[in-house]
């Protein structure tokens, strides 16, 4: 049985980087000044850590202090478990759909001059 689980990628670090903004003391007060107001260990897990609940303020604030998108600050993705997903998994990365690695080629067939040789 193969099942679909659905997980996120937290990327408020990458982007307040690219802000040049390295504290995650520097951002408390750009959310207090949207009227966001987290204690110094909240806006440190909200940085480092990826949030399992976060209000649609909290977001909305991070996307207008960086002129972001929520779209920016996470990124979806879906894992596929299960015994099906497996093999899936090692088909795909076996065998790339494309890119460098992507041609293959096929096993050689050895022929005579009476026709192809029998195995």
């Amino acid at each position: 049985m193969t099942t679909r689980r659905v997980d996120y990628h937290w990327h408020l670090r990458p982007i307040m980087a690219a802000h040049n903004m390295w504290k995650t003391t520097d951002l408390a007060p750009l959310l207090r000044d949207r009227g966001i107001n987290l204690s110094a260990a909240q806006v440190y897990r909200l940085v480092t850590d990826k949030p399992e609940r976060l209000p649609l303020r909290t977001l909305a604030a991070l996307c207008d202090i960086f002129d972001c998108t929520p779209t920016e600050l996470i990124e979806p993705f879906v894992e596929a478990t299960g015994k099906k997903a497996a093999s899936a998994a090692l088909t795909s990365r076996s065998r790339p759909a494309e890119g460098p690695g992507a041609f293959r080629p096929k096993p050689a067939r050895i022929v005579t001059d009476d026709g192809p040789a029998s195995s």
